[in-house]
């Protein structure tokens, strides 16, 4: 007989409820780590065993079923009565859409951790979304926090999976979660202290595609607004950006939550934003409707870049709306330093910089990347995921020195090239079957190419605009692939 999941929470009993677990990465066996010991008889599915053996033998021990191999996702074993999916499973997969033929519920490890929160210890989320500059400001959320003496964690997207972080017997003071559309998706009672959209532009329209094929973009956006729903002090959005402030206005929120803008420009009330040099807050401070309060200067960030300054004022935007001080919020931001291959510089020679934007894996993420220098060199190509890039180019095509395209869609960035800046050098290098970094690897060639175009106070800027699998592993190997490359070449 099957069992009505939907009431289930931390303190009850799980017996008898057979939960299936799609995927075995790292959020597939929290959730199914985390099920087995609840009392749930779980099976978990995975198409590749790489890497997974371990794990995979160890819930086996506590009782689970794992079945890794090719094939093993195709059917949704009998007697299901949840689905756990993990993020990136498209919604006409064949197990999520049986899953739903037979009525049965699909869940997110999002979804599945908010069902698990522990009553006695309702630690508040603060969680972010947005195409680009999630990790950043989550992490930068996270040193605010801390500065602020709050036990937390990075957790979701980033960090450690929201299934452990929640399950943590040590409960944490708040949680900063990062949280991408696919994870959104599945979510469906989440309800965050406060949650912040810090962008929407063109991403993952071929995942969207399957949703509504006659307009992937609308689909994805909603995906992004459903991080309002259900917010409890603050929906922060992002002013530049309408289709955030629009997201805000569509969302149903708990009684008395408030829409808080950021901007790179003057705030208003009831926003954070920028007074000449200085991040202030005029949302949550008394005297908002007359004065703004200083929370540090923009020479204090470790960047300048507009959007690491946006990063920032969106994650003090949050930890505000947790009440943390603004002294917090001034150490917190003054201390971060962001990831690598974050516009990170890897060398200065010749009056030439070289700097690693790997992560900017969208043309959304490129463009702020370009934006942040005047003269560019731009390596760029990859995987497109369905996105174009006729805005992108024409909006910095005065900035740009020359390019240097690979990857498996580079030709689409070479076609806006030529519609929209067809002055500018454009240099293709072959090779998409290898991430090699020597010098004649594809990665040493277009560190050559690169070299040649660049002038003195040029930079060398690697923001590809597009995903890294067609040739690495993922963007970090991409970024290490470039920055080997560029030591070799200047060696």
């Amino acid at each position: 007989m099957s069992r009505d999941v939907d009431a289930l929470g931390r303190l009850d009993s799980w017996e008898g409820v057979r939960a299936v677990v799609a995927g075995f990465g790292v959020s597939g066996f929290a959730a199914a780590d985390n099920l087995t010991h609840l009392g749930a008889s779980v099976t978990a599915l995975d198409e590749n065993a790489a890497g997974k053996e371990e794990k995979a033998e160890l819930l086996e021990v506590l009782g689970a079923t794992v079945r890794l191999e090719p094939g093993a996702t195709a059917v949704l074993p009998d007697g299901c009565d949840v689905l756990v999916t993990s993020p990136g499973w498209r919604p006409d997969a064949p197990l999520l859409a049986a899953a739903r033929e037979r009525g049965i519920p699909v869940w997110g490890e999002v979804e599945l951790a908010w069902r698990l929160r522990h009553p006695e210890h309702d630690t508040p989320w603060l969680a972010v979304t947005g195409t680009n500059g999630k990790t950043t400001t989550v992490q930068m959320l996270e040193t605010i926090l801390r500065a602020g003496g709050l036990r937390t964690v990075a957790a979701g997207n980033v960090g450690l999976p929201i299934v452990e972080a929640v399950m943590d017997p040590e409960p944490w003071d708040v949680l900063a979660v990062e949280l991408s559309s696919f994870q959104l998706h599945y979510t469906s009672s989440m309800s965050a202290q406060a949650s912040a959209v810090l962008n929407v532009a063109e991403d993952h329209l071929d995942w969207y595609a399957t949703i509504d094929p006659a307009d992937p973009m609308r689909a994805y956006a909603a995906d992004k607004g459903r991080i309002f729903e259900r917010a409890q002090r603050a929906c922060v959005y992002n002013v530049a950006d309408p289709v955030t402030e629009q997201l805000v206005r569509d969302a149903d929120v708990v009684e008395g939550a408030r829409a808080v803008g950021f901007t790179l420009g003057m705030p208003g009330v009831g926003m954070l934003g920028l007074v000449e040099d200085l991040l202030v807050d005029r949302a949550f401070i008394e005297e908002r409707d007359t004065s703004a309060a200083e929370l540090c200067s923009v020479s204090e960030l470790s960047s300048q870049a507009p959007h690491h300054v946006a990063n920032a004022l969106a994650a003090a935007a949050l930890a505000r709306a947790h009440g943390v001080s603004r002294a917090a919020v001034r150490e917190g931001l003054t201390r971060f330093h962001a990831g690598g291959h974050r516009i990170e510089t890897v060398a200065e020679s010749g009056g030439v910089t070289w700097v690693d934007d790997s992560k900017a894996t969208n043309p959304h993420a490129a463009r702020a990347s370009l934006e942040a220098f005047e003269s560019v060199v731009w390596v760029a190509g990859g995987l497109a995921k369905g996105a174009t890039f006729e805005d992108l180019v024409a909006h910095v095509k005065g900035r740009l020195r020359g390019v240097v395209l690979l990857g498996r869609d580079r030709d689409l960035i070479a076609a806006a090239l030529a519609r929209h800046a067809p002055d500018v050098p454009v240099i293709v290098v072959d090779g998409a079957d290898t991430g090699a970094t020597d010098e004649h690897g594809p990665m040493g060639r277009v560190v050559e190419a690169a070299a040649g175009l660049a002038q003195p106070g040029d930079t060398v800027l690697l923001a590809p605009g597009c995903a890294s699998m067609d040739m690495f592993t993922d963007y970090g190997a991409r970024g290490d692939a470039f920055a080997a490359a560029v030591r070799a070449h200047l060696a």
